[in-house]
């Protein structure tokens, strides 16, 4: 049998070696971009590690069936789980590594923007001072809305923090745990009173062809004035050009993504020398102890699944 990373990021790979060889499993490790590169690496194995590398039907055709695939992380719109499906290929994700990391960083861009840290700093910069001239209106964190797009396990706990400024909490997820909204002080709504309530949009949804650009021209004018943006999740869920204009316009006061439609951004991408935005590099999930839960969680679900044991967290067979 053989395991295969097909790209990762990660400094070592020491989980997924000693569950090689815990088994006796071949081990090879790759930095696969491309689909040529990645199909040829993950020829002939049995498990396969994946990070960002394509695993669409065509890299898909050159696995044996019967196999699985583990992506490192939550989301999985890089794999082709119908086409994993149809050749009884298992694959599974990552679900709860790093929801306290993504949590905090969310939570961070929110008070970044609410407080106008960046403003203020580049108004310093430029020698400026006298913090009305510099922001005219600045409202209370209690005195604003936060909508959470999504309520799975990171917009839960964005919302624990967030409940500890006063902020009114308010939710849009078809799929919503009432019972968790409801301890953690959360009203959950339909996705239109989400747009028309949020000061502050926080999103924690996966990409889908139904959430594909949710965060668009329409959906944003709706929004109050000044309302700001915080993505997260994934980059297809917001219409860069949409959120570029809106805050060129001044309808939106600012927004933050540590995720984009193409990563790392084009040269020439619409976000470009655009006001009031805040950005990070695919970031949210990044802290010592979230990189180490996600190899380690990775690389226990393949020894269940050599063992022939439940899996924890089979997205489809």
């Amino acid at each position: 049998m053989k395991i295969v990373v097909t790209d990762h990021t990660f400094g070592a790979l020491k989980y997924e070696r000693a569950v090689a060889e815990q088994h006796a499993c071949e081990f090879q490790d790759f930095q696969c971009t491309d689909i040529v590169d990645t199909r040829e690496a993950i020829r002939d194995a049995y498990i396969v590690f994946n990070n960002f590398a394509p695993m669409n039907k065509e890299v898909l055709e050159a696995l044996p069936c019967d196999t699985l695939i583990i992506r490192y992380g939550v989301g999985v719109d890089n794999v082709d789980i119908e086409a994993a499906t149809q050749r009884n290929i298992t694959v599974c994700n990552v679900p709860d590594y790093g929801a306290t990391a993504v949590a905090d960083h969310a939570t961070a861009f929110i008070l970044a923007l609410a407080r106008r840290l960046a403003t203020f700093d580049r108004a310093m910069q430029d020698g400026r001072w006298g913090a009305k001239s510099i922001v005219p209106r600045l409202p209370d964190l209690q005195d604003l809305t936060v909508g959470l797009l999504g309520f799975g396990r990171i917009a839960q706990e964005a919302a624990k923090r967030l409940s500890a400024f006063g902020s009114t909490l308010i939710s849009s997820d078809p799929f919503a745990d009432r019972q968790a909204a409801g301890r953690l002080g959360v009203e959950i709504v339909d996705i239109t009173t989400l747009f028309e309530r949020s000061n502050v949009l926080s999103i924690h949804a996966p990409l889908v062809e139904a959430t594909n650009h949710i965060v668009n021209q329409r959906t944003i004018s709706a929004m109050p004035d000044g309302a700001i943006i915080v993505n997260t999740s994934r980059g297809g869920l917001v219409d860069e050009v949409a959120l570029a204009n809106a805050l060129h316009e001044g309808k939106l006061s600012g927004a933050a993504l540590d995720v984009f439609e193409q990563e790392p951004p084009v040269k020439n991408s619409p976000l470009n020398d655009v006001p009031n935005l805040l950005r990070s590099p695919h970031a949210a999930f990044y802290s010592d102890r979230s990189l180490d839960n996600l190899q380690r969680l990775a690389a226990e679900e393949a020894g269940r699944f050599i063992r022939g044991e439940s899996l924890r967290s089979a997205l489809n067979l």
